[in-house]
């Protein structure tokens, strides 16, 4: 196992297409529900628990062997909003190109070529962690911190925020990081043994309809 292809895969730099997209947070603080550190790291863990949690569980899955194809097709019964599984999508169509340059590998290549325009980008990154040697566990923990630093990246933008106060944000959301991580693994684990409904199916409402008028939206700082 390589610890140093979890820190490669992790970092905000891995040219993944991320930076180009809020995580939901920028129609939040249109809305007003954004506008601080403290309501950001609500929306933050509200995103953690739902989202954050599923994508975790597709990713370790895939780490485990599971078939990326059937997972692709899990994820988007689990992502009702067309706008959000088109983001998906291109993410993991970028997730693949980045992933295949850094870890080589047959599986990536034969999702690249089943799904060209791109599979969900947790089960290409599950499937990247896997060609790299990591763990379920490593790959939750990979999704789990996306999830949420991707929006607190987006809120400095947005808002004008101190970057101290958005790592701060970040940091105090660590144990629960650990804890979505460590449950998105274990449902993998029981996936395993009684199929893709061990999964969770955790929504986000919420979440949904503000991506869906966001990408109406003529002008925006964010993909998503």
């Amino acid at each position: 196992m390589s610890r140093a292809a979890l820190l490669v895969l992790a970092d905000g730099r891995f040219p993944a297409g991320g930076h180009a997209h809020s995580g939901g947070v920028e129609p939040a603080v249109k809305a007003g529900r954004v506008h601080d550190a403290a309501s950001l790291a609500e929306f933050c863990r509200g995103r953690l628990h739902t989202a954050g949690l599923v994508s975790a569980s597709l990713a370790a899955a895939a780490v485990l062997g599971l078939d990326p194809l059937a997972l692709d097709e899990a994820a988007d019964a689990r992502t009702p909003s067309p706008a959000l599984r088109a983001t998906a999508r291109k993410l993991g169509r970028q997730m693949m190109r980045a992933a295949r340059a850094a870890w080589p590998s047959s599986e990536l290549d034969l999702l690249a070529a089943a799904r060209p325009r791109g599979a969900h980008q947790p089960v290409v990154l599950g499937l990247a962690a896997r060609a790299g040697g990591l763990s379920a566990s490593d790959a939750a923990h990979c999704v789990a911190y996306e999830t949420v630093s991707g929006p607190a990246t987006a809120a400095v933008r947005l808002l004008s925020l101190d970057p101290f106060d958005a790592t701060g944000v970040l940091a105090g959301l660590a144990p629960e990081l650990d804890t979505v991580a460590g449950r998105a693994a274990r449902a993998a684990v029981s996936a395993t043994a009684e199929g893709l409904s061990a999964l969770p199916a955790a929504s986000a409402p919420l979440l949904d309809v503000m991506a869906e008028a966001h990408a109406a939206w003529p002008v925006r700082l964010f993909a998503s």
